[in-house]
């Protein structure tokens, strides 16, 4: 089934799980595509585990809307979220809003997300009387990390957990679709998500959430190096990669690749005539 706004939405309401995963490219987009996946964010993490920075804040809106065309490209049912990127709903209301219809025109993706609760309203209004659905994000926000210091769980204290909660309901009255809640305390995420009516996705937030996401490089176990604690690995994708190119390094040093069965003939008359 077509996955879209509105169907996140009613899943909720016939407390459906909704699940979705990140992805950066038309290949892997296609894959995912062919599961029964709901969604597919195009994250700003692309320029962590794509681009190898260290951090998101180096991506540009270019970046998002270059990946984001390979993904929606990939996809049929699926619906695409693409990450609004850091600096490009930050300033003005009226650049926030162009960055949106930029990125939704150019790669044809179905929402765009952004940071941040009351200290954006303005620009989730804006871009939804726009007619763009926007997905929110709240807890660990990865282009605040300086201001957080680091990547920390987030709301552990009773203030913090409180501007949680009202920046929920505040991005529900502000006509967001679904809200993702990353590193925050499971109970407190059961709670916003018992708090308002519209989706959570939850990372790093406990099972009380209506929904799940995640990095699909880490579930797969793509990057040894990187194992967070909410991670799960569901296939050692990575392992078989690199067993794969192994086997392959291995047949071409010893000769055993390409056989015959991988190459082409010709006649031998035209050969003769080569000579």
């Amino acid at each position: 089934m077509k996955n879209t706004v509105v169907t996140f939405v009613n899943s909720k309401k016939k407390e459906q799980k909704l699940s979705m995963l990140t992805a950066y490219d038309y290949t892997m987009a296609k894959i995912i595509d062919g599961t029964e996946i709901n969604g597919i964010l195009v994250g700003d993490s692309l320029g962590m585990v794509t681009l190898g920075y260290d951090s998101t804040l180096s991506v540009t809106v270019e970046d998002m809307i270059h990946h984001g065309r390979a993904v929606v490209r990939g996809v049929k049912n699926t619906l695409v979220v693409v990450d609004m990127p850091f600096m490009s709903y930050h300033n003005t209301l009226a650049e926030a809003v162009d960055n949106a219809g930029k990125i939704i025109k150019q790669t044809q993706a179905h929402a765009v997300k952004l940071e941040g609760g009351r200290e954006i309203l303005d620009k989730v209004k804006g871009i939804i009387n726009a007619q763009i659905p926007v997905m929110g994000h709240l807890g660990l926000t990865p282009q605040s990390l300086n201001i957080m210091g680091g990547f920390k769980v987030q709301g552990k204290s009773e203030e913090a957990a409180k501007k949680i909660i009202e920046d929920a309901k505040l991005l529900e009255e502000a006509g967001v679709f679904a809200i993702v809640l990353e590193c925050i305390p499971e109970k407190l995420a059961d709670l916003v998500s018992k708090s308002i009516s519209i989706p959570t996705i939850g990372i790093g937030s406990g099972a009380g959430c209506d929904g799940q996401i995640l990095v699909y490089q880490d579930m797969l176990n793509m990057d040894e190096d990187f194992k967070p604690k909410f991670v799960k690995t569901f296939a050692d994708a990575g392992l078989v990669i690199k067993e794969g190119i192994k086997k392959y390094v291995d047949q071409v040093r010893d000769g055993d690749f390409p056989a015959v069965e991988h190459t082409f003939t010709m006649k031998e008359e035209v050969l003769e005539k080569l000579y």
